[in-house]
């Protein structure tokens, strides 16, 4: 038994009269089901799925060197981001390791707004507002839940609320009054889907989440399905698939080193990044299909097919849209090929995998036709 005290969302007691099985999740207590994880699994891969991720942490970085001062700790050019557009990222430390991965865009005229996860958000903060210079200023969104809508039906769902979100692009991200009340809105997604993630105030938090859950295509998901989703999209998670030890490189995570960083070199950990990027790293993340037994769960060892040791599962678990069991793990370099032949070993037991290309159900995230 623990005796952390959780904190809570301001949808905690609309979950809670849902029915929903509640957990301690980044120090929160959070709804990991509701009419179970399978049965919301395929609901947001066919309709719309609700997420309440108010748990994450919201701010923003303001003041004229607000864009120059963010650079210091991430790999990304921000610099060139076109006003409303956000990017992925990553919070790097001098060692090059993923102390977090977040979400930076410029919904309107006014520095950035970053989304980090829930975990790190107060380490996250401290570090930012700790080395912030200029009169850059971190400002923590503290009065802002957040919700997710994700699947084929969520882009019908939102326009009926506001026809001018069927403009928005996959990673666009727009400042805008919806369900009466100002939102930040982006278009992307961790399940893999279509979707969008909305800011509102905490005091319209229950109002909104009651809306959308009134069309009959939304329901509510929980944390439970939110991870199968993304597993199968391959999106790694951090403290599992990321962590303080894990370079950009090892996680298979280059597109967010920006070309003009590289080349100046100037972001944490460059030496060690570069190094890996032209050496190679000792390990890298790689995607397997266990083609026998019971699901790879994290920290199952993972062996070359004469049975030698050689990684670790960090995420792992059923498809409920493939009927396929997936893991997500860490092995060297020559043995990243897609169709390598490797081992699990589960409870003693090593069982057949593969190594297969990311991600494991072909993502849906929409973007724009160019002109």
């Amino acid at each position: 038994m623990s005796d952390e005290i959780l904190k809570t969302t301001p949808l905690n007691a609309a979950h809670r009269a849902l029915g929903a099985r509640m957990v301690g999740f980044g120090g929160y207590d959070m709804p990991v089901q509701y009419e179970g994880v399978l049965a919301e699994h395929k609901w947001t891969r066919e309709h719309a799925g609700l997420f309440d991720v108010s748990h994450m942490g919201q701010a923003k970085i303001t003041g004229k060197d607000a864009i120059e001062q963010f650079e210091r700790f991430v790999p990304g050019d921000y610099k060139i981001l076109k006003d409303h557009k956000q990017k992925y990222s990553l919070l790097l430390n001098d060692q090059g390791g993923i102390m977090d991965d977040l979400m930076a865009g410029k919904p309107d005229h006014n520095g950035l707004y970053v989304v980090v996860n829930a975990g790190n958000k107060d380490a996250d903060f401290a570090h930012l507002r700790a080395n912030l210079q200029g009169d850059a200023k971190l400002e923590v969104l503290e009065d802002r839940a957040l919700l997710a809508i994700q699947g084929p039906e969520a882009i019908d769902v939102m326009v009926q609320h506001e026809p001018a979100l069927a403009e928005l692009s996959f990673m666009d991200i727009t400042w805008l009054n919806v369900f009466g009340v100002n939102c930040y809105i982006s278009r992307s997604g961790y399940t893999g889907e279509d979707g969008f993630e909305i800011s509102v105030p905490a005091a319209d938090a229950e109002r909104v989440w009651n809306l959308l859950l009134s069309d009959e295509r939304v329901k509510p998901i929980g944390l439970g399905a939110r991870d199968s989703l993304r597993l199968e999209a391959g999106l790694p998670l951090h403290g599992h698939d990321l962590d303080a030890t894990v370079s950009p490189v090892e996680a298979d995570l280059t597109f967010a080193l920006s070309k003009s960083r590289k080349e100046a070199a100037n972001f944490p950990g460059a030496e060690r990044i570069l190094k890996e990027l032209a050496e190679g790293p000792s390990r890298k993340r790689v995607n397997l299909l266990v083609k026998e037994g019971a699901p790879a769960r994290e920290g199952a060892e993972i062996a070359d097919k004469d049975g030698n040791i050689i990684g670790v599962v960090t995420s792992g678990g059923p498809s409920p849209s493939t009927g396929n069991k997936i893991a997500i793990g860490f092995v060297p370099p020559a043995f990243t090929e897609i169709g390598t032949e490797l081992k699990v070993v589960v409870r003693g037991r090593p069982a057949a995998a593969e190594v297969v290309a990311s991600p494991f159900v072909p993502t849906r995230y929409y973007r724009k036709p160019k002109a």
